[in-house]
């Protein structure tokens, strides 16, 4: 029997949803809008579509967003100092700086400016420690957002073995820490792991997030294995066609016949990772102003 499919899209929108609504709640209370404020450096085409995208989904969650598009040869010293009004204007509740950034500037330095209760990113170094230690913070919104999945699909993930292929900061380790914390067992592979096949069968969830196209094969998985595939990859196009299809870091028809369930590519994670943004947007807004909010509720 084929895999269940992973809707991510329609999971997407309920969380959208779900965010808008309390963002309608919190204005009531704060007498302000829930801020998101986007930095963009230079006219890169895919961060410039991004940055739009983020923009009209904040507005439509109720929230008050802020975008700042700066040439690509603004210096150092006049975005850390954007970056410091941001920090200080109470308006202001989340800050993204959108990556990557033009070679002249040090994208570690510019995230460490950001003060860590806005950085809704979840890629400052103290966010990091605070997920590690099991601390109240930011997490990183594309591992976040294939938890929220996961922990719908699967409920108690406690003992379950899971694999992580990938070991990036931005997705491979704090997804690692966020299963770790759900009390599973976590094996994080990569490119120097021995026998990635062999290591792959022995988990129940499997987190594809290497970005080598449909590296993860059929005869890999489990049967049975819930399948998280955070890779996006275009291939060559074939002849006649204008642009290659998109895929996934798993061999999906392949595995869809191996799996219990499996996200799909694209309509899987990707759809989560600007939901997850507004989620975190508006968790630092309640903290900011002081105003309750269950945030496992969201």
């Amino acid at each position: 029997m084929a895999a269940e499919i992973i809707d991510g899209k329609a999971f997407a929108a309920s969380l959208r949803e779900k965010v808008g609504a309390l963002a309608s709640a919190f204005e009531a209370q704060a007498g302000r809008k829930a801020g998101l404020a986007v930095v963009l450096v230079g006219e890169d085409p895919a961060s410039q579509v991004y940055v739009g995208s983020k923009g009209k989904a904040t507005l439509a969650a109720n929230m008050a967003s802020f975008e700042h598009r700066l040439p690509a040869e603004t210096s150092a010293a006049e975005l850390l100092a954007l970056i410091d009004r941001l920090n200080r204007d109470p308006a202001v509740d989340g800050i993204l700086v959108q990556l990557p950034l033009p070679d002249h500037l040090d994208e570690q330095a510019v995230i460490a400016a950001i003060d860590p209760n806005k950085d809704v990113d979840g890629f400052h170094v103290i966010n990091a420690g605070r997920l590690a230690v099991g601390q109240p913070g930011f997490v990183p919104c594309t591992p976040l957002g294939c938890m929220m999945m996961l922990t719908d699909r699967l409920g108690d993930l406690s003992g379950l073995e899971a694999v992580v292929i990938g070991r990036s900061n931005i997705v491979g380790k704090p997804m690692a820490q966020l299963l770790l914390g759900a009390n599973a067992t976590v094996t994080m592979a990569h490119s120097r792991t021995k026998d990635l096949p062999d290591v792959v069968r022995r988990a129940d969830i499997v987190v594809a997030a290497v970005g080598r196209a449909e590296m993860v094969k059929g005869d890999w998985l489990k049967p049975g294995a819930t399948v998280i595939d955070v890779g996006i990859n275009r291939l060559a196009p074939e002849p006649g066609a204008a642009k290659g299809r998109l895929v996934g870091d798993v061999a999906f028809d392949e595995a869809r016949e191996v799996a219990g369930a499996i996200t799909p590519v694209p309509g899987g994670v990707g759809p989560m990772t600007i939901a997850v943004l507004l989620r975190n947007t508006l968790v630092a807004a309640h903290r900011n102003a002081d105003i309750a909010l269950a945030e496992d509720a969201i």
